[in-house]
């Protein structure tokens, strides 16, 4: 691998993002007219230290999922997306594996929602980003790694969320969750790494293997539908939630709003302003 074009690829690129393009809070003095290092970290889910590695050449083997998110974080061109694929020695995704690519025009349909509570996940129900105003709704998300970024995952054998569900709403969120990824893995059947999560969350939660052995998978229920999120400042807050999906990415994106001048309005934008504040601080 071209360790050390790589690395220079990155620095170079970070110099040129703006921080407020990329929703990064700015303010006091900066050195930079670009994204700091922690910036850049932060956006792309990895450590201070590992781009630092990187951007100086010592870590020499970045994964497909870390060049992808840095290609997402730095804004890049499909040309450059391309670029940064080759020097980190591997193939640009093909259409036989999951997506977790945002293109240029779905980032900008992102900044349009930048002060709307907005997550956006690829066909595995991983979370590829979550906006600063989502992280205030629902908690921050920018610690998690790996497989807690999955949201299968995260409601049969992890902490699950806000959302507050009845048993049974809760049954059928967790089946129609399995059977989305039933059809993922029928889509993209070489996906390796699809393939690891089925057997990681399938060794954890015997509710998982017993939904993904079941009867024919059934459309996910829980799109467009009313939530209500347990907020721990605010109280419970009742909510739309759409979810968009992007056919040609195979992405969800998901969208919570409340109806206007209502208390769960008031309550939203309160929640937001308390936790972007949080997260400034």
């Amino acid at each position: 691998m071209e360790s050390w074009e790589f690395g220079r690829a990155v620095r170079r690129w970070r110099d040129r993002v703006q921080p407020a393009a990329a929703g990064v809070p700015v303010g006091g003095r900066r050195r930079t007219l670009g994204l700091r290092r922690e910036e850049l970290a932060g956006l792309a889910g990895i450590s201070v230290d590992y781009l630092t590695r990187l951007e100086q050449g010592r870590a020499t083997s970045p994964s497909v999922q870390v060049v992808e998110a840095l290609a997402r974080a730095l804004r890049v061109s499909d040309a450059e997306r391309d670029l940064l694929f080759r020097l980190s020695g591997h193939s640009t995704p093909g259409l036989d594996v999951v997506s977790s690519r945002i293109t240029p025009s779905v980032q900008r349909l992102l900044d349009r929602l930048a002060n709307t509570p907005v997550a956006v996940y690829d066909a595995t129900w991983t979370l590829i980003v979550a906006n600063a105003p989502y992280d205030a709704l629902m908690g921050p998300t920018t610690s998690w790694q790996g497989i807690e970024r999955n949201s299968v995952w995260r409601h049969l054998v992890g902490p699950g969320s806000r959302a507050v569900h009845t048993p049974e709403q809760q049954r059928e969120f967790e089946a129609g969750l399995v059977a989305d990824l039933r059809l993922t893995a029928a889509r993209y059947p070489h996906d390796q790494r699809l393939k690891q999560l089925i057997r990681e969350i399938t060794a954890h939660s015997p509710r998982f293997e017993k939904l993904w052995e079941s009867s024919a998978p059934t459309p996910h229920q829980d799109f467009g539908r009313h939530k209500v999120i347990d907020h721990p400042d605010v109280g419970h807050i009742t909510l739309d939630c759409d979810t968009l999906v992007v056919a040609a990415n195979d992405l969800r994106i998901m969208i919570y709003t409340a109806e206007p001048d209502i208390d769960d309005a008031e309550r939203l934008s309160l929640a937001i302003v308390l936790g972007t504040q949080s997260l400034i601080d």
